[in-house]
Formats: C-alpha cells, sequence, structure tokens
C-alpha cells in the first residue's frame, strides 16, 4: 500500500470531512482528513489505483487539491 498527504483546500466545516472521505471509499482508497490542517492522508493500492484518480474524485466533490 502507497501511503500518501495532499493538501485539500475549500473545506468550510466539518460536514465537508465525511464528503471527502467517501469519495476516496469509492474509487478503493481509504482516507482520513485533518479538517484543522487541511489535509487528507491516504492509502492506496497503486496497482489499481494513480494518485491523480484521488485528486479528481477529491476534485468532484468540489473541492481543490494542491500538489
Amino acid at each position: 500500500m502507497k501511503e500518501a498527504s495532499l493538501q485539500v483546500q475549500g473545506m468550510t466545516c466539518r460536514s465537508c470531512v465525511p464528503r471527502i472521505e467517501s469519495a476516496i471509499n469509492e474509487i478503493g482508497a481509504e482516507g482520513q482528513v485533518n479538517f484543522e490542517q487541511g489535509t487528507i492522508d491516504v492509502r492506496f493500492d497503486e496497482e489499481k489505483i494513480q494518485i491523480s484518480e484521488i485528486e479528481e474524485a477529491i476534485r468532484k466533490k468540489g473541492y481543490n487539491v494542491l500538489v
């Protein structure tokens, strides 16, 4: 499993946390959002999922991902 930490912009309240985490889970990755720091730590199988797919899943929910 590969691990990465991504900076997420646009989280305005704690309700954003489950939206982002569920978006990651839907594509087969695991993620834990740190609302205070504006980050998400993700774990994924890089043979099945690319980091760009994780970033896109977050963007589709309306948040920006800094690379």
